[in-house]
């Protein structure tokens, strides 16, 4: 059973038969001033290395190549089989570029001769390990807040107003009610369709879609009642429609301002009475169905504009589920970039680990007219492009990088000095990032308490607690 970790410390086991060396580098390693610091153990042969890095589960391994009873790359191999994850650095007193290529293919994440040992040196690499192995921890982290209270039928979001939106999905999901969703292309409203259907009483029974915007205006009668042999130029046979097909499921109707008004009328009476007179049929059907209906336009304009029947409306909306625009919720960006990010590393076998700051300022700042599906398509993208392990500012597409030109982007104006300067790049970026520090932070490169000290410095006020102050005081 592996040992409880000394809070605050990193793990270095240094395997190496020369108890000079492994005394030196215990010296060096633990009176390094480092915040955490290093705990060093030690082993002199391959057999005793195996026994502590089962029990002890190191984060950094130290591996002489030439040790008493196996090679060194044979050892590293055995200890990457067991756990992959700690990092596993080659010291040889005899350096070739055969054995330093070889101990790369076996997953060593360096390779350095004795001769070159220093201090300094090794402290550099040891730092660079345990970042990555920060690094590594905290993507998993990510990963697991996405499988978890961040995921949502396919959905991710952790800002306020998607928490509000999954938990009225749930709450209204299991009924029969009707549902209007309403939200901009691109936003997931299929997605919040489909997790109402399979939440529902219903998610045994079909989920019939269709987007009456993508349908002729005269097919989608015919594919709606459906129709009889003969009914219509065309109708060489029956055919059963989808009110009829979607008997004991749910319904979807996308884009429904743009079903024609007549066929409104038909459908608002047939949510009425239950049933359905297929075209060219003197047969009623009885239909049982639960009506789900998508737009992406404003249900107000169009009732005003003569293209939705008002009884129809209120008919179809018992509950209405409004879908936020990305630009709304940027602080779910770094939830769907690194969703996106791990999709599209496994589909094309790529390893872009991380977005640069520069291009993560880019996202943050781009208004997202096409939502969640552009930014898809935007991460796709940079994973296919990226030259390295970071998505840079020229991997993403062009109308991101022009966006630069548009009118919230950062200019300096002439004559400030470099305090005002500062004191406006943080305010405008809290402004962006609807004033979470956290993601503010992350986008200035800067730690949250580095953030917090600039705010105070420049005494920057959010202008959202003066007007809940001056609410509580009417």
């Amino acid at each position: 059973m592996a040992l409880p970790k000394p809070p605050g410390r990193h793990r270095v086991l240094v395997v190496d038969d020369e108890p000079m060396v492994t005394e030196w580098l215990k010296m060096v390693v633990e009176q390094a001033d480092r915040n955490p610091a290093y705990e060093v153990r030690a082993a002199a042969v391959g057999s005793r290395a195996l026994e502590l890095f089962r029990s002890w589960r190191p984060e950094i391994v130290l591996i002489d190549i030439l040790l008493p009873d196996i090679d060194g790359i044979a050892l590293l191999r055995q200890l990457k089989a067991i756990d992959a994850a700690p990092e596993m650095i080659v010291v040889s007193g005899v350096g070739t570029i055969t054995r330093a290529l070889e101990a790369g293919q076996a997953g060593a994440f360096y390779f350095i001769e004795k001769t070159n040992l220093d201090p300094g040196g090794l402290l550099a690499i040891l730092d660079r390990a345990t970042s990555l192995q920060v690094e590594r921890a905290q993507h998993e982290r990510l990963k697991e807040q996405m499988r978890g209270q961040y995921a949502f039928a396919n959905m991710i979001g952790r800002s306020e107003n998607m928490r509000e939106l999954f938990d009225l999905v749930d709450a209204v999901a299991e009924s029969d009610a009707n549902i209007l969703i309403h939200g901009e292309n691109g936003v997931g409203k299929e997605l919040i369709a489909n997790a109402i259907h399979v939440r529902s009483s219903r998610s045994k029974g079909p989920f019939i879609k269709i987007n009456c915007a993508a349908l002729p205006k005269d097919l989608i009668e015919s594919e709606l009642f459906g129709y009889k042999k003969g009914a219509f130029t065309g109708a060489t046979g029956d055919n059963v429609g989808l009110l009829e097909l979607a008997a004991g499921g749910s319904l979807m109707l996308d884009e429904i301002g743009e079903m024609p008004i007549l066929l409104q009328t038909k459908l608002l009476r047939v949510l009425q009475e239950r049933e359905d007179r297929p075209i060219g049929s003197d047969r009623l059907v009885k239909v049982d169905f639960r009506l789900i209906c998508a737009t992406n336009s404003d249900p107000e304009a169009a009732l005003k504009d003569g293209r939705l029947r008002e009884d129809l409306y209120f008919r179809m909306n018992t509950i209405t589920l409004r879908v936020p625009p990305l630009r709304d919720r940027t602080e779910d960006l770094p939830l769907l970039c690194a969703h996106f990010l791990e999709k599209f590393n496994s589909r094309y076998q790529k390893s872009v680990k991380t977005i640069s700051a520069a291009a993560y300022h880019l996202l943050i700042r781009f208004r997202w007219p096409g939502n969640v599906r552009e930014l898809e398509n935007a991460i796709e993208r940079a994973v296919l492009v990226a030259k390295g392990a970071e998505v840079q500012p020229s991997d993403l597409p062009e109308a991101i990088r022009g966006d630069s030109s548009s009118e919230d982007a950062f200019t300096v104006p002439p004559h400030y000095t470099l305090a005002e300067i500062e004191r406006m790049v943080v305010t405008q970026t809290l402004q962006r990032t609807n004033w979470k520090k956290q993601e503010a932070a992350q986008i200035l490169g800067v730690y949250r308490p580095t953030l917090y000290s600039k705010i105070k410095k420049h005494d920057i006020k959010d202008p959202r607690a003066a007007r809940r102050t001056d609410e509580e005081t009417e």
